[in-house]
């Protein structure tokens, strides 16, 4: 079964993830969390296919942070991540790309978006 981790400190945009897959008709195991520091934990302990995060959050780490750490660790750098923010400026799109991310989305987005960037990371066929 796929497994996606999805992190953001609003239950709302959790809650908007996790029913987009289901209406979309995928069927991966859902884990949350609501801060990248926590996601780290997961990530490393149940080794997600992808992950969906939030750029900014509350804590130590942020999802740039969090993508960066998963992508230097030879470990964990095989899982796609895709970023949400709602800075859509360039200098954030490209740090996105530096830190590894294969997809990057802005706040707002729209539920296929979503989808179309969880196929361009080769996360759901």
């Amino acid at each position: 079964m796929d497994r996606i981790l999805i992190v953001d400190d609003h239950a709302e945009i959790r809650r908007l993830i996790r029913m987009t897959l289901v209406c979309a008709g995928y069927h991966m195991e859902v884990i949350e969390a609501a801060n990248a520091d926590t996601a780290l934990e997961l990530a490393l302990a149940l080794r997600p296919d992808v992950i969906v995060t939030d750029v900014m959050m509350p804590g130590v780490l942020d999802g740039m942070d969090l993508c960066r750490m998963l992508k230097d660790d030879p470990e964990t750098a095989g899982i796609s991540v895709v970023l949400i923010s709602g800075k859509s400026d360039a200098e954030y799109l490209s740090a996105g790309r530096i830190a590894g991310a294969g997809a990057y989305l802005v706040k707002p987005f729209l539920p296929m978006d979503l989808i179309h960037a969880l196929e361009d990371v080769g996360a759901v066929a």
